[in-house]
């Protein structure tokens, strides 16, 4: 029989990955707000004929800001550290 190898590094017991803490629940609130937001500029648009002012200038903006604003903040969003924070930073 042969042997199943894992593949990838392993981490020892002691360490944890430095990515654990990054993507925390607030930023999987602001995606999903976000695709909420995407997914109403896109009802939007399929409102009414296809000249209707919702649908040509209403939708297009939502979309816009869905992609160019809310879905940046929710990858790059980082929260603000405690002062006890920095202070164990520091001293550790």
């Amino acid at each position: 029989m042969t042997k199943i190898r894992k593949k990838g590094k392993q981490l020892k017991k002691g360490q944890s990955s430095p990515f654990s803490d990054y993507w925390t629940n607030t930023h999987y609130l602001l995606l999903g707000f976000g695709l909420l937001i995407v997914v109403f500029g896109f009802i939007l648009m399929t409102a009414g004929p296809y000249d209707n002012p919702t649908s040509l200038t209403l939708s297009p903006i939502v979309l816009l800001v869905a992609y160019i604003i809310i879905f940046p903040i929710s990858i790059f969003y980082k929260r603000k550290k405690n002062k006890r924070d920095n202070v164990d930073n520091v001293s550790g």
